[in-house]
Formats: structure tokens, C-alpha cells, sequence
């Protein structure tokens, strides 16, 4: 059995991202809060940004920095020193981070479905994700990601050969046997942009779908300074609900920030998607950043079936908290 890694993007320091979004941090602003993000501002930090352009954030007495990410966002470090105060992560991410020492826990998750997807042009003869062999396709993926871990011990990746991932949609567009991760409101739209109809397949269906978009920090800010805590959550949670129902001004603070990363319709096409992993099956919004302990224990279970070492390593209740939520189990 392989061993689980961090994906580089997880844990480097971060090189040649956009500028951040900073107000004015001194103390008759409020409390200065850095915000490190996962990846460039897209829609899936829509509510963070929402909670800084309506003045959430300010109305909980915070200054917030938006840092933007990248390939190589800082997550871990940067907590871990002290750096910056919360971030933005997907929950296998913060498995991975406490079975290397660093004491990060999850106080709010945004998403309750993961948006990872695969995706492939419609012609290439895949509807499910057992066709990938039979169809001889060719997959771009990065390494390391504990959900490519767990398509191989289900053997859906037999037969399928495996290349890098460098970004972008067009090897898949041109080539109907080449397949590639993605997230699902993001590269599918970009790929039937350049005119082709492409199939999606998410990993959810699968049974892995851990909480994407959490916030999370420290267990040291948790036990030494609570009330910061519970201002951010409780500013991010109310962003994240006015985000689904109003994203326009967000969406025009993002295409300030990102630029040349997104555009309106990405934007408008992400939060539409957003809605439905945010907020499933009829979810009320007053719920939104829920968590449950048995989700957590079913995705440290997943990942030390692949990854052995991790047992003893990670507790699932280290790696949340429900403190800090409106709606506890």
C-alpha cells in the first residue's frame, strides 16, 4: 500500500501570487486576521469574500487579509508560525497535516460535497468510471492526492495509464482517450468553452467526499483565543449564506483580485454549482458550515485504509471542532 503525501500545493511557500486583498490593519479596524487561501480567488472562496466586501468581517470587529494561494499556498507553515491565523483547506488535506505534526483543526466547512471531479470529452466512450480501463484512456493527475489512492484500491484505475498534471483543459480537448482531474464548476465549463461536450464523473459518487472549502487554525488560537474564533466563523458562515444568494459583488471583487483567472461566466457557472455542495438536498442555509463526527470518522477510516501509518497517528476528533457552529450534532 502507498503512502499518502502532501501534494507540494499544500505545504511550500507560496511564489508569485496576486496581491492580497488588505484593509487597513490597526487596531481602529479591529483585530488584524490573515486569511491564507488554498488556491487564487475563485468561487470556491466566494463567501470568505463575501463576509470581507459586505462588512461581516468588520461588523465582528476583525480586519481580515485575504492571501491568495497557488500551486504552492502555504497552508500548514504558515499557521504553524503564526504567520497568519486561518485558512482555507479540503479535509483530507487536514488529516495529512496533523499526521505530519501540525496541530490544525477544522472549525467550519463550506462545502459538504467535494468538488473533485474527473473529466473527458463525450465521444470518448466513458460513462462510468469503470469504462476508464476498458476505453484505454489516459488520466492527468497529480500525485499524492489520497482520492487517486483510493480509485486505485477500488482498481478503477486499471488498465488507465497515468500522466503529469500541468493545468489546463487542452490535452483533454484535443484528445478523446485523455482524461484529467478537475473540480467540477471550474475545467468542465472551460473545456465546452473550446466546443467540445464533456462528461463528468465525481468522485463523490465513488464514496470519497470529504468537506471542501473548511476553515481552518490552530488548536492553540482554539484553546487561547475562542472568541477570535467564533467572530470568524461567525462572519465566514454569514458570507458564505449571502455568497449563494447574492454573488454579485463578490464576483466583481474576485474578477479585481484574479483577473486573469477567472472571468464573469466561470464566476456565475461556480456559485451556481457551489449551491448544490453547499447546500444539499434541500440543506437550509442556516446550517451551512455543519459538520458531523461520523463524516470525519468515516474519512480518517478511508484514508488509514490507504495509508496504514496513519493509524495512531490522527485522531478524527483532533481534526474539527463543532464548538464554534450554530448546529452541533
Amino acid at each position: 500500500m502507498r503512502r499518502l503525501i502532501i501534494p507540494a500545493a499544500a505545504c511550500l511557500l507560496l511564489a508569485g501570487c496576486t496581491a492580497a486583498d488588505k484593509p487597513a490593519a490597526d487596531a481602529s479596524h479591529g483585530t488584524p486576521v490573515v486569511l491564507q487561501l488554498n488556491w487564487f480567488p475563485e468561487a470556491e472562496h466566494g463567501g470568505f469574500y463575501t463576509a470581507l466586501v459586505d462588512g461581516l468581517d468588520a461588523a465582528e470587529g476583525l480586519a481580515v487579509e485575504i492571501r491568495p494561494g497557488g500551486r504552492s499556498a502555504p497552508i500548514a507553515g504558515e499557521l504553524a508560525s503564526g504567520r497568519v491565523q486561518f485558512a482555507v483547506a479540503n479535509a483530507e488535506d487536514v488529516v495529512m497535516f496533523r499526521s505530519q505534526g501540525a496541530d490544525i483543526v477544522t472549525v467550519m466547512a463550506a462545502c459538504q460535497h467535494h468538488p473533485r471531479c474527473l473529466l473527458m470529452r463525450s465521444d470518448s466512450g466513458v460513462k462510468s468510471f469503470g469504462d476508464l480501463g476498458r476505453q484505454g484512456m489516459t488520466l492527468q493527475v497529480q500525485q499524492g492526492h489520497a482520492f487517486l489512492e483510493y480509485m486505485r484500491a477500488k482498481g478503477l484505475l486499471a488498465g488507465v495509464k497515468e500522466v503529469p498534471y500541468t493545468g489546463g483543459v487542452s490535452l483533454t480537448v484535443r484528445d478523446p482517450k485523455m482524461a484529467q482531474q478537475g473540480y467540477v464548476y471550474s475545467e468542465p465549463l472551460l473545456a465546452r468553452q473550446a466546443g467540445v461536450e464533456i462528461t463528468t464523473l465525481m468522485l463523490s459518487d465513488i464514496g470519497f467526499d470529504p468537506y471542501s472549502s473548511v476553515l481552518v487554525t490552530t488548536a492553540k488560537l482554539v484553546r487561547e483565543r475562542p472568541d477570535l474564533v467564533r467572530r470568524m466563523v461567525a462572519a465566514a458562515t454569514r458570507g458564505w449564506q449571502r455568497y449563494l444568494a447574492d454573488p454579485a459583488a463578490t464576483n466583481r471583487r474576485l474578477l479585481e483580485v484574479n483577473p486573469e483567472g477567472v472571468t464573469a461566466e466561470m464566476l456565475d457557472h461556480g456559485v451556481a454549482t457551489l449551491r448544490d455542495l453547499c447546500l444539499p438536498d434541500g440543506m437550509s442555509p442556516e446550517r451551512l458550515g455543519t459538520m458531523t463526527a461520523a463524516r470525519w470518522d468515516e474519512l480518517l477510516a478511508q484514508m488509514t485504509a490507504l495509508d496504514p501509518t496513519l493509524a495512531g497517528k490522527v485522531k478524527a476528533t483532533d481534526c474539527y471542532t463543532l464548538d464554534f457552529l450554530p448546529q452541533q450534532e
